[in-house]
């Protein structure tokens, strides 16, 4: 699990904490500028706000290859976008709607028959709007309840970079 999606403001505010997922193996893939579903704005405000993000995280060091719309919603020209700036778009089969607070037990027992191979796990580990959370602490704990789980199922944990 090395894969980090990132929001291009935040993560400009926070250039230490990008420097170091970097210097740790890990690959920063594009979220968005603003956070705003494609369907709800027209085509060259969404290149805008992907090429905004875009500056920013390359600004950083990063290279995003891979790109997580905001909710996973994409509009009919999100796929053109994407290609035209050679970035992959991945989505997620398990959601652990961990934003809602949840405990780590509680989201690992709801995704727990989706655990297999080929799976993407949707985690957050920031706190946004409409989050009924105030730390990551039940994410972090979740994350260590699929490791453990995937060492005994003989799964291995890759990342999609």
């Amino acid at each position: 699990m090395r894969d980090v999606i990132a929001l291009g403001r935040p993560a400009a505010s926070a250039p230490a904490l990008i420097a170091r997922m970097l210097s740790d193996g890990h690959a920063v893939g594009l979220h968005c500028d603003e956070h705003v579903r494609h369907r709800e704005r027209d085509r060259a405000w969404c290149e805008e706000d992907t090429d905004r993000a875009l500056e920013r995280l390359r600004g950083l060091g990063a290279d995003p290859q891979l790109w997580r719309t905001p909710w996973g919603e994409t509009a009919p020209w999100t796929a053109e976008i994407a290609a035209d700036r050679d970035l992959r778009l991945v989505d997620w089969s398990i959601d652990t709607h961990d934003w809602r607070g949840d405990s780590a037990a509680d989201m690992f027992a709801a995704t727990r028959p989706g655990l297999e191979p080929g799976a993407i796990i949707l985690a957050h580990d920031g706190i946004g709007p409409g989050a009924r959370r105030t730390d990551p602490a039940a994410t972090l704990a979740y994350v260590s309840l699929v490791i453990e789980h995937a060492r005994h199922a003989g799964l291995t944990l890759e990342s999609l970079a």
